[in-house]
Order: C-alpha cells, then structure tokens, then sequence
C-alpha cells in the first residue's frame, strides 16, 4: 500500500491524525469489503473450519453439509458487511449466489487435488502440530525488525515443515514469492527450522487446481532482510516521530497518479471530493 499510493497509506494507518474527514467516516471507508476479497475471505474460513475438523476426526467429510456450510456463511456475509462496489453505485446489490459459484469451485478444486489427498494420507498424522489461522496479527522479528507474518496453513512432516498459502485471485508469482518469504523467515524465527527444511507453497484454487512451490536459498533470506531495512526507513521518513509513530501533515503523503488504484481504492471518495 504504502508503494502503491502514500495517501491511501495515510488514511489507512493515520486515520486519526487527519483534520479534514470525521474519523468515523475514514473507518467506515476502511471496513469496506469488495467482491473479491470477501470470495478470498470465505474460501480461507471454510478452509480452515475443514482443517479443524480433520485434527478431530480423519472421517471423510460429509461433502453435502461441507457446501452447505459455505453456502450459509456466503450469505451471512453477504447480508452483514457493506461492500465497496454497492457503496459506490458499480453495483444495486451483492448477488450472493454468484459469489458462492466461484467460493464452490474453489472447495471443489481443493478437495480434488493430489494436495489434499496427499494432506489425509501423510500429514495427517501430525495434525495436533498444525498451526491453522493463527489468532492475533502474526507479530515477529526479522532482523531485530517488527513485522507480521500470517500463515495460512503449516504442519510438520519428519524433520521439514510445509507452508500452504490459499489464493483465490490471479497468479502472481513475484508477489506471492515475497510474501511466501515472510512466511518462512516467521517460520524459520518462531520454530528455529533451517530455510531449506521449510518448503513454501501458494496453492492457487481458481479457476483450476495449481501449486507455486519455492525453495529459498540464505541469499533470499539476506536480500529479503535488506529489503525490509529499507522499506522500513524509508516509511520512517514521512514520521514526526517515528518512536511514537506520529506522521507528518497528510499534504505530504501523495495521492497516486495511477488511476487504476483508484478504482479499487476504498478511500477514492475522500480524493474526488
């Protein structure tokens, strides 16, 4: 965010500092979900609900009732958030039913991939050491450097560990590298595993089964931390105080002159007005 739009990075993090808009009004921008990132939302719930319930019991799921019960929380969705495209006229409603065709098709392209059958018969047996969603915001250290790094699924096999990040949108292989280095290097901090006992994998679910594995080398762990060192000075810069995380006048923050942000900026309002 912060390298996409500095204003959209204002109003998102500095909310409370702003002197032109009521801070309730800046909130409720915030809260706005969109179409994609709900699908994304749900798809991650009913995952990790499926995982819960295979450390309990390795029965096979009673798939008409699994369905169901994304079908029930699509809706209840659907019904209890204010989506970004209603609030800005692209659409009358949320066609819940539409969101639930692709939330099924991506249960279903999970529940028939060699991954999942490979999760039942092998990995199984380590399930009371899975780490599902965990709660809080995944807070740690790298390099002595605060970030937060948010598995979606992990669980150990003989000596290695397996990270699963669940992706519902377009590939995007850089981007879900790094992100996937941050995973390890929590994983790597909070468990003391060796980079290359920690294999790393985005599990693309739409519109086809499809995994991205990646295998990182202490070079990508260094350029990783280099990178992290910079980007964090470098936010640093548009604080008064950084210790106390004050920033500087909004006015300094830039609005992104890349329109196509803007479109799917939940903020956009606060620029137009």
């Amino acid at each position: 965010m912060f390298k996409l739009c500095k204003r959209q990075y204002y109003y998102n993090y500095y909310a409370k500092f702003d002197k032109e808009f009521p801070l309730t009004k800046i909130k409720y921008l915030k809260n706005l979900t969109s179409v994609a990132l709900e699908t994304g939302s749900i798809v991650h719930d009913v995952l990790e609900t499926l995982f819960k319930r295979l450390q309990k019991s390795e029965e096979e799921i009673d798939q008409e009732k699994f369905f169901k019960y994304a079908l029930d929380l699509t809706e209840k969705n659907c019904v209890s958030k204010n989506f970004m495209e209603v609030y800005y006229k692209e659409l009358k409603i949320i066609n819940a039913n539409e969101i639930y065709d692709k939330v099924k098709l991506c249960l279903n392209n999970f529940l028939e991939s060699d991954r999942y059958k490979w999760i039942q018969n092998k990995a199984i047996r380590t399930k009371n050491n899975w780490i599902i969603e965990p709660p809080g915001y995944g807070e740690t250290r790298i390099n002595e450097l605060k970030a937060y790094c948010k598995v979606d699924f992990l669980y150990p096999l003989d000596d290695e560990l397996f990270i699963i990040d669940w992706k519902t949108g377009k590939r995007d292989n850089a981007k879900h590298k790094n992100q996937l280095l941050g995973y390890t290097a929590w994983a790597s901090y909070h468990l003391g595993k060796d980079l290359k006992q920690i294999n790393s994998i985005v599990s693309y679910l739409y519109p086809e089964y499809d995994e991205y594995q990646i295998e990182f080398e202490e070079e990508d762990a260094n350029n990783f931390s280099a990178k992290l060192l910079a980007e964090t000075h470098e936010m640093y810069e548009y604080c008064l105080n950084v210790g106390e995380n004050i920033p500087k006048d909004k006015s300094l923050f830039p609005k992104t002159t890349n329109e196509k942000i803007c479109a799917f900026c939940n903020y956009k309002e606060l620029c137009f007005i």
